[in-house]
């Protein structure tokens, strides 16, 4: 049950109070992005706070990560890829 008429137009909501820009600013300070913390390895290379090295694969002291496999198994799809395209 409808109560408006067929031909009426739907409009959106209209704002009743308008945000000065103060108080658009003060909302949007702390939207600024912040740079990422690095923290030094084990190996001596740069890693982000609380994520395994990309060099060597070690977060708190233990490999989590093989590095050596990881590259094996790039540089075989790599291969193959060239292969499928010849």
């Amino acid at each position: 049950m409808s109560f408006l008429p067929p031909d009426a137009i739907y409009r959106a909501m209209v704002v009743r109070m308008r945000h000065t820009r103060a108080h658009t600013a003060n909302r949007r300070s702390h939207h600024a992005l912040k740079a990422q913390k690095l923290a030094v390895c084990e190996c001596g290379s740069p890693r982000v706070s609380h994520r395994a090295c990309p060099s060597c694969g070690r977060y708190r002291g233990r490999v989590v990560v093989d590095i050596a496999a990881k590259a094996a198994a790039k540089s075989a799809r790599k291969a193959k890829k060239e292969t499928a395209q010849k």
